[in-house]
This record gives structure tokens, C-alpha cells and sequence, in this order.
């Protein structure tokens, strides 16, 4: 029976202290938080809809209180482009990772190193090794060679009139596209299993990190280990599936549920492919309306939504101060359905992005699905190559319909990552080109 009163003068008495030691200033509006948890428990099971409603009440700049972590949550452009631009040298850190470990060595990768020489080198190694447009257009032959399997796969279900699960074919896809690129070899298994593909890199013998593990000197900026080469190929592995698989499942549920959009899409690459059979990346950069569709998934699913940077120095976000160690979220999807914005910004438009200068690599703070600043991602050019081809040929080889009776449902499921929590189940039915006779080449 003494528990509870003890609990609540502890509770009592850590506010207090906290309230004495804390250094005051202008900070963020926020709302009212309970001792020891703050307002963890007004974020869950999807923060980022959470924290986008809480911001209509509190501000484009708010500040919650995550357990003993004070965490300030932007939530409009303007805000975004302070933090990513304004004050990115100051704020581009990472905070640790929390929870169990998933691997068993040290997850110290580029992802999620503090700022610092390191972090610096091996974004420096990444960008220019591996992510480089040089690099990403070396490997368009495996996104070709891997697309047309998928397209072979889904034309068996479609002579069996079938429905196909999109979600599965979506991930397989993308792991076996990396994993060909990380590793030279194609993937073998029905399911993903993070140690077999940990012991895949202890074991690996060829590659770019590799050679020039090898090659560096004492003079070298930094001296790569195996440590550190398992840590960027697996961190690449995890995070370059995610994000273009989820991207690819969300385009495909959005043009289901309208179907005209889906229409104009297939209509554009069937008259730019034609009759040849055979659409590669180098159709894709005349595909107008499929940009589009990409750019209207980004903005309404953006793959990632509230990864946190973490404040160095101390620094104004408008007249707020902001006060070394607060973590500082930037609120993706709430600027993505902001409607001074976007006009009918909950509804799917490819076609607002006409004439649009708006794009997503960086410039544009509207639309952020691969951040800015020194923290963006720096995977973009190799996952937008993949989703390109991917959507283009599903919807050039296919047209798509929904099994009798069933719904499409919208539910989320969220970790780092927003996707879909139901599998996204579509019939597919060859297209036979002969018999259409609006084909012409562009």
C-alpha cells in the first residue's frame, strides 16, 4: 500500500528538480505531460498522425517531452527548411539507437554516427563508392535482369487469373536487386533472415569497400575495418529495401483505388514502349505522368516520417530557443497533407505536379521523403532507379484489378518506416499488345 504514495512523491520530486535545473527561455508551446512518461502516451500507435494533430493545436514548432528526452516537433516547411538548411550544421546529429540489439556488432554506420569525422568520411566513401550516378547507373543491367523475373512471375498468375500479393513481390524485388549490388549474387530463400545475411557478410570476399579496405594506407582519412563494412552493407541492405518496396506499394494501392490515374499512366508507357515488348530505363525518362505518380506517392506516404536529428549548440527556431541535446523531429508527413500547401492535399492528384518545380531531392521543403541538408539520404538516386522501373513495367505488362468483394484498406503500420499493414492482393491481366491499336512509339 506504500507503493503508490512513494511513486507519487518520487514523481512530485523529479518534476521539481527538473523544473529547478532546467535552463528557461522562449521555448516551443507544448501540450500538458504526466510525471516520468511526458507525453509518450499521447503519441502511439502512429506518431506522426499524433504529432500532426497536436501541431494544430500547438504550433508548426512544438515541444513534447519523451520520457526524460525533451523533443521538439516542426511541422511545416518553413520550420523544416530552418532545421535542414538554416541550422543543419548545428542539428545534423543522430541520436543513439534504442532497444534490443539486432545485429551483433556495433550498429555505428552512417546512418546513425554522430556528426563528426567519421560520420563525415564514410558518407564522403558512400556518396562517391557506391551512390555515386556513375555507380547507380553501372547496375542498371541487374534492375533490368530482376524487373523482368518479377514481370515472368506475375505472368504465370495472370494466365491462372490469380491475385497477386504486391507487398510480397514488392520487397522481394527490391532485396533481390541490393543484394545482387552489395553482395554479386542473387538472392536464395523465400524469407529474409537477418543473421543468414549477417553471416553472407563475414563471409564476403569481392566489393568496393572490400578493395579498398585493402588499398588504404596510414595516410588514409580514416582506416576502415571489416566492422565498419559489415555495419554499411547491412545498414544499406535494411534500409534500401524499406523505403523502395513501401514506396512501390503505396503507388500501386493509390492508382487501384483510382483507376483513372492508373489508365493515363499505362496509356503514356504504352505509346512511349509501343509495340517492342521490352520497356528499360532508358523509356523511363520520357515517362512525364509517372514521375508524378511517384512524387504524389512521396508526398502522401513519405517512406520515412519522424527519424530525429539532435541539437549540438544551442539555437532559434523562429523566436523558440532550442537547447543542446533536444532531439528535433521533422514531421514529414504532416507537411506532406499541409493544406496551405497543397490543395485537397488528403486526395490522391498526380496532376498537381504539372508544371510543378517542386521535387523531392532536397531543394524543395515541401516535400521531404529523403530529407536534406547533410543527413539526406544518401541512397536516393539508387532506390528512385529501382521504384521508376518497377512501376513502369507492372503497369505496361499488366492491367490491374481488384478481387470481387474485397476492399482496399489504408491501415498503417509503422516503425523507421510507414507502410502498409495489409498486403496489397491485385489480379493481373496480360496486356496483349498486338491488339491494341493506339500503340505508337514516342
Amino acid at each position: 500500500m506504500l507503493l503508490i504514495p512513494f511513486l507519487l512523491f518520487f514523481s512530485s520530486l523529479l518534476l521539481i528538480i527538473q523544473k529547478l535545473t532546467t535552463k528557461q527561455g522562449n521555448l516551443p508551446p507544448g501540450p500538458p505531460k504526466l510525471p516520468i512518461l511526458g507525453n509518450l502516451h499521447q503519441l502511439r500507435p502512429f506518431p506522426h498522425r499524433s504529432t500532426w494533430q497536436l501541431s494544430k493545436k500547438y504550433g508548426p514548432v512544438m515541444l513534447l517531452q519523451l520520457g526524460s528526452m525533451p523533443t521538439v516537433v516542426v511541422s511545416s516547411s518553413e520550420t523544416a527548411k530552418e532545421i535542414l538548411k538554416t541550422h543543419d550544421f548545428e542539428c545534423c546529429s543522430r541520436p543513439p539507437l534504442t532497444g534490443p540489439k539486432r545485429l551483433s556488432y556495433n550498429f555505428h554506420d552512417i546512418g546513425f554516427a554522430p556528426y563528426g569525422h567519421y560520420w563525415r568520411e564514410m558518407r564522403k566513401l558512400c556518396v562517391a563508392e557506391l551512390f555515386s550516378m556513375k555507380r547507380v547507373q553501372s547496375f542498371q543491367a541487374v534492375r533490368e535482369e530482376e524487373v523482368d523475373l518479377l514481370i515472368e512471375s506475375i505472368s504465370k498468375s495472370a494466365t491462372l487469373n490469380n491475385p497477386v500479393d504486391l507487398s510480397k513481390c514488392s520487397f522481394s524485388l527490391t532485396a533481390s536487386i541490393i543484394f545482387r549490388i552489395a553482395f554479386g549474387k542473387r538472392f536464395q530463400g523465400s524469407e529474409l533472415d537477418i543473421y543468414k545475411l549477417q553471416k553472407l557478410v563475414f563471409e564476403a570476399e569481392i566489393g568496393v569497400l572490400l578493395r579498398m579496405e585493402k588499398d588504404q594506407t596510414e595516410n588514409s582519412a580514416i582506416h576502415l575495418t571489416k566492422d565498419h563494412i559489415k555495419a554499411i552493407l547491412m545498414n544499406i541492405f535494411l534500409a534500401g529495401i524499406d523505403t523502395s518496396a513501401i514506396t512501390m506499394i503505396w503507388a500501386m494501392t493509390e492508382l487501384a483505388r483510382k483507376p483513372t490515374a492508373m489508365k493515363k499512366a499505362q496509356n503514356e508507357i504504352r505509346s512511349c514502349v509501343g509495340k517492342k515488348g521490352k520497356l528499360t530505363e532508358n523509356d523511363v525518362s520520357q515517362l512525364k505522368y509517372l514521375k508524378m505518380i511517384i512524387k504524389e506517392t512521396f508526398r502522401l506516404h513519405p517512406p520515412t516520417v519522424l527519424l530525429p536529428r539532435e541539437a549540438a549548440s544551442q539555437l532559434k527556431i523562429g523566436d523558440y530557443d532550442i537547447y543542446p541535446r533536444t532531439r528535433i523531429a521533422v514531421n514529414v508527413w504532416a507537411i506532406g497533407r499541409n493544406p496551405d500547401i497543397w490543395d485537397n492535399p488528403e486526395e490522391f492528384i498526380p496532376e498537381r505536379f504539372i508544371d510543378s518545380l517542386i521535387d523531392f531531392k532536397g531543394q524543395h521543403f515541401e516535400l521531404l521523403p529523403f530529407g536534406a541538408g547533410r543527413r539526406i539520404c544518401p541512397g536516393m538516386n539508387m532506390g528512385t532507379a529501382v521504384l521508376e522501373l518497377a512501376l513502369a513495367n507492372l503497369l505496361y505488362f499488366f492491367d490491374w484489378k481488384v478481387p470481387n468483394g474485397m476492399d482496399i484498406d489504408m491501415e498503417e503500420e509503422v516503425s523507421i518506416a510507414v507502410g502498409k499493414k495489409e498486403a496489397l492482393m491485385l489480379i493481373p491481366v496480360n496486356y496483349n499488345i498486338r491488339d491494341d491499336d493506339e500503340m505508337r512509339h514516342c
